[in-house]
Order: structure tokens, then sequence, then C-alpha cells
């Protein structure tokens, strides 16, 4: 399937029609076990777990092959979902952790505004990342349960945050029309910054394969939602994509390639490094 020419508008590489609408999809970043990728996705009712294979990664598969190995029926419309690094199909993992089903709280953050991001880092697992509307992002010790570190995007509403697997000294964050990027050792402040959506930035996610390449997409309207790929090194997107409107956003451990959530579809797309 290949990379989009730079700059120009084009579909996604795969699709693979749902039963529901899909609010939020995720990539598990881990090493999973197996031949595929686990991917997770929720919907009003429900969570999907399925494991995917793509060409661009085993020659033996034709396009993609998406297996559902089992779906989670909840009561209430999934909004957000996380992988643990202990999630794999060859084997239970030797410890299990939890959820104290009385609600008892291990930490408790006060924020100053409504959170918008919560980002682990396998690097850094003793530490959180909180990012918050009013446009601040602070690290939080989980020991001390105090803020160690925070970045300031110096204007408003700041929409989402990520904490950049492939380096863990890089944070992006999308806020107002504008994407926006941190070397935490450097400064409070970000280092780099560009307008992208024209209307309002929604989401960013880092690659978890390239620590320069990341995507954005911005507010829906009636219709779509425009899905951008960025490079660090491209003055322009890399990819421009639009799809139907949806929820999530996520990319692959391994492959160039983010999937986003629709009505009753993901759709994966396929860009270059």
């Amino acid at each position: 399937m290949g990379g989009g020419v730079e700059g120009g508008n084009r579909g996604p590489s795969y699709t693979v029609t749902c039963e529901d609408y899909v609010h939020v999809v995720e990539f598990s970043p881990f090493e999973s076990g197996s031949a595929g990728s686990l991917l997770a996705y929720g919907g009003n009712l429900f969570v999907v777990v399925a494991v995917c294979r793509f060409q661009e990664e085993d020659l033996e598969v034709e396009g993609l092959e998406f297996d559902t190995l089992r779906v989670f029926h909840h009561g209430v419309r999934i909004d957000t979902l996380a992988w643990s690094p202990e999630s794999r199909l060859d084997k239970l993992p030797q410890v299990i952790r939890v959820w104290d089903l009385d609600g008892n709280e291990t930490a408790l953050f006060k924020l100053r505004s409504p959170g918008m991001s919560v980002c682990w880092h396998p690097a850094e697992v003793l530490k959180l990342m909180v990012a918050e509307k009013r446009g601040a992002i602070r690290f939080y010790d989980l020991v001390s349960q105090q803020a160690i570190l925070s970045l300031d995007c110096g204007q408003i509403p700041l929409m989402s945050a990520d904490w950049c697997l492939a380096n863990s000294i890089k944070v992006g964050a999308v806020v107002g029309t504008d994407w926006v990027i941190w070397d935490v050792t450097r400064s409070s402040y970000p280092q780099r910054k560009k307008p992208c959506h024209v209307d309002r930035a929604r989401l960013f996610r880092w690659s978890r394969a390239n620590e320069n390449l990341f995507s954005t997409t911005g507010c829906p309207g009636k219709i779509s939602s425009q899905l951008l790929v960025h490079h660090l090194s491209h003055p322009q997107p890399v990819m421009i994509g639009s799809s139907t409107v949806g929820g999530g956003l996520s990319w692959h451990r391994s492959l160039p390639l983010c999937v986003t959530g629709g009505d009753r579809k993901l759709s994966f797309w396929m860009t270059e490094m």
C-alpha cells in the first residue's frame, strides 16, 4: 500500500467494519508474544480485543488480517482505554494487578482544570504525566505523590498530549489550532510550535516506531474529521486523510501505521517513516 504523497489527500490503507460506533481505539505498545499486534476498541456498550497482522510486517498476509479475540460487554459508553505492559497472548503474567472493587484509591492528584490526557512511560515507571485543559502538563512522582516537573503551553485550550515512547524527553500536544513539542530537559515552554488545523485540533499521538513522526486530528465537523501525519523534518504534513466522524487515534507498535475510529468502522493509515 505504501505511504501517501506529502501534503496529498488520501483514503485509509485498510478498513474494518464494526458493529457499533467506535469512540476510542488503542494499539498495545508492548510486545504481545504473538505474530500480530493487539488492538482494542470501545463502543457504546462494549470493548473488543483483537489481533491484527499486516502485509508490511508478514509477507504471508495479504493486506490485513483482523481476528476478534474477545468482546467485553459493559453497561456504559467506553471513552478511554490503556494496555498493561503485562498483556500477552502466549502466557499468563506472573503478577496480576487488580483494581479494588470497593473503589479504594492508591493515589489522588488534585488538578486545577479538567484532565485531558494521562500517560505512562516504560522507561519512567514511577512517573505519571497529566495534561490539563488550561495548558499545564505535570509529571508526578508516584512514590511521593508530588509534582516534580511542569510544562506550560503558553495558550489554551490544551485538548490532548502524549509522551513519546521512542524518546522519553519528548512531549507533544495540541492546543488551540497548533501542535506544540517540548524537550523536557531544555525548557518548560515548547521548543517547536506550528498551526495544524483550521478550526481546532483534537488529538495528538506520537508514532511508537519513530520519534520524529506524529499524528493529529481536528475537531470533527458534521460529516468528517481531518487526520494529519507530521514529520519534524518536513515543513508540511506527510499525509492528509479524512474519515467519518469518530473517536480515538493510536499508532502501531513497530509499523508507521495509525488507526482511527469512526461510525461502525476502523480506518488504518499506512505512511512513511
